[in-house]
């Protein structure tokens, strides 16, 4: 087992531990990070956890929305901190973006929190979350071949596949964005271009309610070393399977100013 998931075994049997226990538990989070996956949410996750007006959940990625939903609120609750309402508290996975069921999930018990999410260029995240599934052992095929197998190996709806191999559908923005502005409502989801992070800092902390921080200029990533850029013919493929969504996601984010 990885160290980073030996870590998320310890910090969920602690919490259910803490959730069966007649003890207090800490309030529900006031704001997500949903995503997307290689769009920089561990940067901002960071961020965010060091502003002195917020204490994190146990960890990041908890996944109650979309993986343990089945193991109820309180075992939730058990992941935050007890806080005075000064303190805002929050937790970031990736994948709430692109899981179809978490919008409702969350928006029907977190109805006054607000979600941020962030979305980056989708054929460089495309390949960027390929070295990653290389990096973590579970990608043998090379990028055109991974491309080719994406749709099948997505057909079975199982959680691992769509985690692992969802290249071109995570970049699919405008349909994931939109099942979340329908669910939450558009006021309650701030959408953030990569590259702007730290350009907008200050706006992300004013959506969240937070007193001003001096932005950060850290980037917190697990980067794939030696790997050549994207080849310019994948690049052009991956950027023709993304324009159509591409054109609705200017459309999405222009009726949402």
């Amino acid at each position: 087992m990885r160290v980073d998931a030996l870590r998320r075994a310890v910090r969920s049997s602690r919490a259910y531990g803490k959730a069966v226990l007649p003890l207090p538990l800490g309030r529900l989070p006031e704001f997500l990070v949903i995503g997307g996956q290689r769009c920089g949410t561990t940067s901002l996750y960071r961020y965010l956890a060091a502003h002195p007006s917020v204490r994190p959940a146990t960890g990041k990625e908890l996944q109650f929305f979309s993986l343990h939903h089945g193991r109820g609120e309180r075992w939730y609750r058990a992941h935050f901190p007890v806080r005075p309402q000064s303190i805002h508290s929050f937790e970031a996975s990736p994948y709430y973006l692109f899981d179809p069921a978490v919008p409702a999930r969350a928006a029907a018990m977190l109805p006054a929190s607000r979600y941020i999410a962030l979305i980056r260029d989708p054929a460089e995240r495309a390949y960027s979350h390929y070295l990653h599934s290389v990096a973590y052992g579970v990608e043998q095929l090379p990028f055109a071949e991974a491309l080719d197998a994406e749709p099948a190996r997505l057909a079975s709806g199982d959680h691992a596949a769509r985690r692992q191999f969802s290249y071109q559908a995570r970049g699919r923005y405008a349909e994931q964005l939109t099942r979340w502005f329908d669910a939450a409502g558009r006021d309650r989801v701030l959408v953030v271009r990569t590259e702007e992070l730290t350009s907008r800092y200050a706006g992300i902390l004013a959506f969240l309610g937070l007193p001003p921080q001096e932005a950060p200029t850290e980037v917190h990533t697990r980067r794939a070393s030696g790997a050549p850029p994207l080849d310019d013919a994948l690049r052009a493929r991956l950027d023709a399977a993304f324009a159509d969504d591409q054109h609705a996601l200017d459309g999405l984010l222009a009726d949402s100013r």
